[in-house]
C-alpha cells in the first residue's frame, strides 16, 4: 500500500489513494503521534480497504504520578489504584479533541461507519471512553494495554448507536504499567453493562507483540468490511 505522509503539529496522517475508511490511533503517556506509524506496514491490510490513518498528538500537560513533569498526556493521572481521583476534565476535553478528529474524517467523505478508534494504555482509554458515547455508529474501538476510565458514569453516557460496537481488548500478562487484572476487570464491567468484548491475552509486557499485530490485522479486516 502506498500512503501519502502528512505531518502537522497536530498529528501524523497516512493517506492510501481515494480513501475510504480511517483509524484514529492514539499513542500512550509521554510518547506522539509517531509510536506507532511503524506499525501500519505490519498490518498488511488489503488496498481494497483504503483506511487512512491519523496519529494525533496529545496536549502536553504536567503529570501529577510523574512529579508534574510537563509531557504529551491525554490527561493527568494522580494515582495508579481504582481509588485514585481520575481527571474528568482532561479525559472529557481529550474526548472532545477525538470527536473534531472523526468530523474531519466525515467532512472529508468517510462515513462513520467506516472508522475506528483505537488507542495504547492512556490512548486506549480514551478511545474506549470515546466511542462508547459517541452519537453515530462507529466501525469498532481498539483499545490495546488499557483499562475503562469513568466507568461509573456509562451507564448514563452510553450512546445507543453503539451499543453493539465491536470492541477488539487486548493486554500483556506480564503488563506492570496497567496491570492485566485492570483489564480484566475493565472487560467485566463493559459485559456487564451488555457489550460484547473480544478480550485477547498475550505473553508479553506493556507493549505490542506480533501475534497481536496479527490479531488486529484480522480483526480492522472484519470491521471495515461488514
Amino acid at each position: 500500500m502506498n500512503y501519502t505522509r502528512q505531518e502537522t503539529t497536530a498529528a501524523v496522517t497516512l493517506t492510501p489513494p481515494a480513501p475510504t475508511a480511517a483509524v484514529i490511533w492514539l499513542h500512550g503517556l509521554g510518547a506522539d503521534g509517531h509510536d506507532f506509524v511503524p506499525l501500519v506496514p505490519e498490518l498488511q491490510l488489503p488496498a481494497t480497504l483504503a483506511v487512512r490513518f491519523v496519529f494525533p498528538h496529545a496536549p502536553l500537560r504536567a503529570v501529577t504520578l510523574n512529579n508534574g513533569y510537563v509531557m504529551r498526556a491525554w490527561y493527568d493521572i494522580k494515582g495508579l489504584s481504582l481509588q485514585s481521583e481520575q481527571d474528568i476534565a482532561g479525559i472529557h476535553a481529550s474526548a472532545q479533541l477525538v470527536g473534531q478528529l472523526i468530523q474531519t474524517e466525515l467532512d472529508a467523505g468517510i462515513a462513520a461507519q467506516r472508522i475506528v478508534i483505537a488507542g495504547f494504555s492512556q490512548g486506549g482509554a480514551v478511545a474506549l471512553h470515546t466511542a462508547l458515547r459517541y452519537p453515530q455508529r462507529l466501525a469498532g474501538v481498539l483499545p490495546l494495554s488499557t483499562y475503562l476510565p469513568l466507568h461509573d458514569t456509562l451507564a448514563s453516557e452510553a450512546s445507543t448507536a453503539n451499543r453493539d460496537l465491536p470492541i477488539l481488548m487486548c493486554h500483556g500478562t506480564q503488563d506492570s504499567v496497567v496491570p492485566l487484572q485492570l483489564g480484566k476487570l475493565s472487560c467485566d464491567w463493559l459485559r456487564a453493562a451488555g457489550y460484547a468484548v473480544d478480550f485477547r491475552t498475550y505473553d508479553m509486557p506493556h507493549s505490542v507483540c506480533n501475534d497481536e499485530v496479527r490479531d488486529i490485522s484480522a480483526w480492522l479486516s472484519r470491521v471495515l468490511t461488514s
